[in-house]
């Protein structure tokens, strides 16, 4: 599939993180229609007009917002952000009963208004939401994933960058796992520019050490925390990151991006949803089989598999 003409950008939600999509769809020209859609008639409506107004200055980008779910119909992505906030101290899977209660509802609505598009999961719990989403949806798994661990990639990279004294595009690594509290690092292959990282030589300073690496993967797992704790929200960092996905799939650049899809018999992985490199295109998102994992990391994989699909299996039986 080509470049897609007069694209539809859906973001379902009104609240921070959907609200940031938006606006970051809308100045980055992601697409050419970017509807807004939520429950709440008056929030939807007042974010939407708000973006409107400052429509001069977003170029040829349209916004609409309403609690009418027709205005989500023929949309070729729909980023889903829908549900209940973390809370200051909450994990993203103490989400999980409510999120998964609103989703049982509203993604059969949303694939009904529209049949072909890819569905971006960003709510959280995202990896146990996608499991139980494209089951009841019986959705291909490409076409219905999380955004995972793109962001929390970002914060690793630009980390990274600051240590090393590079550019964030300059670093060459991925978070994998659940985007969550069992999310990790694939050290094994993560480089600057062409260079392994633990070779790497910073002016004036030693090469980095395992003991400082771990600080840096502790630093980008508890991230969102921090945010949360001083702000109330993630928002800015994850709308921006939710259309960069989209920007992939609308723009078929078959871009490595680490999403959650369900994974089949990947290094011995089925029936859960991870992130691992992934290339995503027009027709969604394919995880990267030839993706190489060390031991010890092939191990953490294994083991956060075991958490989302222990979460999954208790919204199952609840």
């Amino acid at each position: 599939m080509a470049v897609i003409e007069n694209a539809k950008i859906t973001v379902v939600g009104a609240g921070a993180v959907g609200a940031a999509t938006a606006y970051a769809s809308l100045i980055r020209g992601a697409a050419r229609h970017v509807a807004l859609y939520d429950i709440n008639a008056a929030k939807v409506e007042a974010e939407a007009l708000d973006l409107a107004h400052g429509s001069l200055f977003t170029g040829s980008s349209q916004i609409h917002g309403s609690a009418d779910i027709a205005v989500t119909e023929g949309s070729h992505v729909v980023v889903v952000t829908a549900g209940a906030a973390q809370q200051p101290g909450q994990t993203r899977l103490e989400l999980v009963g409510t999120n998964a209660r609103i989703f049982r509802t509203m993604i059969p609505q949303l694939v009904e208004a529209s049949p072909d598009a890819v569905f971006i999961i960003v709510s959280n719990p995202c990896d146990v939401l996608t499991v139980l989403a494209q089951e009841q949806t019986g959705l291909p798994p490409e076409r219905i994933f999380a955004s995972g661990t793109v962001l929390d990639t970002s914060r690793l990279r630009w980390k990274l960058a600051q240590l090393a004294g590079v550019a964030p595009s300059s670093i060459h690594a991925h978070i994998v796992g659940e985007h969550g509290d069992t999310e990790f690092p694939l050290w094994s292959s993560a480089s600057v520019g062409p260079v392994p990282l633990l070779d790497w030589r910073p002016d004036d300073r030693d090469p980095f050490t395992r003991e400082e690496l771990d600080d840096v993967a502790h630093e980008v797992r508890t991230a969102a925390y921090k945010v949360i704790e001083g702000k109330g929200a993630t928002n800015y960092a994850i709308g921006l990151s939710a259309t960069r996905i989209a920007e992939a799939v609308l723009r078929d650049e078959r871009a490595v991006l680490p999403v959650s899809t369900v994974l089949d018999d990947f290094h011995g992985l089925s029936d859960v949803a991870l992130s691992v490199p992934s290339i995503v295109g027009s027709s969604g998102a394919l995880p990267i089989r030839e993706t190489h994992f060390s031991e010890s990391e092939l191990g953490l994989l294994h083991a956060s598999a075991e958490t989302i699909k222990a979460t999954a299996a208790q919204v199952r039986e609840g």
